[in-house]
């Protein structure tokens, strides 16, 4: 019996249990809540040691002879010689350059590696490191605020670290810091998409995207970075609100752990739901909330709960569709500036201070995930999702994107760039997801990948 435990334990270890599909409904295994609780001191206590640090994120499929490795390269040295503490994922490839190029320059080189099912091992360059068993917990301790972000080619994890970042910067959770992009040919077509797709409909002030800096060497990197600030930001994320010592451990520790426990308890019971994400920016008379609307109809009569954000626009009228059709309307809200929204069409609903275990719950009990056009936040759930994926922390269910107008340019970019261009995830990868212009198209994919579920339609 201790044996079957253990593997138990390890097996679970091995997969983000936040993200498993759940098939009895009860996510209140209390010893998991104490394993990540674990991961949060243990993570933050490891942080608050380092100083001057500066994140660098990239693909873990470049070698040493390819151009942006060799960018990462340098700019990790340039980082030593200024004084800064590099961080990265502590893997290979612009992971591997970076702390490669902060040893050489004789600096601190640190790496927060995870444990994936396909074994990633702490690259030879890396001077100090912890390791986590659960993504999003280390995916907390990446992008916790430091002296600046930066952000080289990559694939789904990549975007998915730079949609949180820039997410949590424009919702005040994180400071205003430097985000430098490295590698025009990379960077420039997703700033455009953003530009083009996101700012129009009100989704991202304009302000926010032009603050980055788009560069092509590690010397314009140090220098845009530098010039951006000097000085190391203290917001409510910062590291420093969090210290865990040897006689003090900081209430917002016990503030996750509460957040988990109230997230999970309200999870308990749910079993067949689909979570739907998308702008606020939306007014009623819009075509998106129309057809947000008739879908959450269509999820509430075919026996889904639906799980929303709980704001405004796409998720009010997700909502409203789904509560006027009887079903189980949820929204899993966000304190943002001290203020907190729920529109009046949820059935149950919850709110968090903060965005990592409110994004947790959101993400945890779905069967299924369906975005609309969107800005920062709806574009990270996405390719974190994809990221889960992809990296198989997460079984495969139906990623559905409504909107071929918004969403192909994004795709044409990731068919295009990442596929063949940079190499940054597989040419099966961009098949995880499928865009569709109408319900009957997104009702059809969920039914036909759950082909036994008791449809009422």
């Amino acid at each position: 019996m201790r044996e079957e435990t253990i593997k138990k334990v390890q097996e679970d270890a091995d997969k983000d249990f936040s993200y498993a599909l759940n098939e009895t409904g009860d996510y209140r295994e209390s010893w998991r809540i104490f394993r990540i609780m674990a991961e949060f001191v243990e993570g933050y206590q490891f942080l608050n040691s380092l100083h001057n640090e500066v994140t660098v994120f990239g693909s873990a499929r470049f070698d040493e002879n390819e151009k942006h490795y060799i960018v990462a390269r340098a700019f990790g040295k340039l980082l030593a010689e200024h004084g800064y503490t590099t961080i990265t994922g502590g893997g290979p490839g612009i992971m591997e350059a970076a702390n490669r190029g902060a040893q050489e320059g004789h600096g601190p080189s640190v790496g927060l590696n995870i444990q994936l099912p396909f074994e990633q091992r702490v690259n030879p360059y890396v001077g100090k490191s912890t390791a986590f068993y659960y993504f999003f917990t280390r995916k907390v301790m990446l992008t916790s605020p430091a002296h600046a972000h930066i952000f080289f080619p990559g694939g789904f994890g990549t975007f998915d670290e730079f949609f949180e970042v820039v997410h949590n910067i424009e919702i005040g959770k994180m400071c205003p810091m430097p985000i430098v992009l490295v590698g025009k040919d990379y960077w420039e077509p997703v700033v455009h998409f953003i530009r083009e797709k996101t700012c129009p409909m009100g989704s991202v002030k304009r302000e926010h995207v032009d603050s980055w800096k788009i560069v092509d060497t590690a010397e314009e990197a140090i220098a845009a970075m530098e010039e951006m600030g000097k000085e190391i930001p203290h917001c409510d994320l910062s590291v420093s609100n969090f210290h865990s010592g040897e006689k003090n451990i900081d209430w917002r520790i016990f503030r996750i752990m509460a957040e988990l426990v109230e997230g999970f308890e309200f999870l308990t019971g749910l079993v067949e739901d689909v979570t739907v994400l998308g702008t606020r920016h939306i007014e009623q008379d819009s075509h998106y909330y129309a057809t947000a609307y008739e879908l959450g109809s269509r999820l509430a009569k075919s026996g889904y709960a639906v799980v929303t954000g709980g704001s405004i626009g796409v998720a009010e009228a997700v909502n409203k569709g789904a509560m006027e059709a009887g079903g189980e309307s949820l929204g899993i809200g966000l304190e943002v500036y001290g203020k907190e929204s729920m529109n009046p069409y949820v059935t149950k609903s919850i709110s968090f201070k903060f965005p990592f275990t409110r994004k947790l719950i959101v993400t945890a009990p779905s069967k299924a995930f369906i975005f609309f056009p969107g800005g920062f936040g709806t574009l990270h759930h996405l390719f974190e999702i994809l990221t889960l994926i992809e990296t198989k922390k997460m079984q495969q269910i139906p990623i559905i994107l409504i909107d071929h107008a918004f969403w192909e340019p994004i795709h044409a970019f990731i068919k295009k760039v990442m596929v063949h261009d940079v190499k940054s995830i597989s040419d099966k990868d961009d098949e995880l997801y499928q865009i569709v212009d109408t319900v009957e198209a997104a009702m059809k994919l969920l039914h036909d990948f759950r082909p036994n579920h008791n449809n009422k339609t």
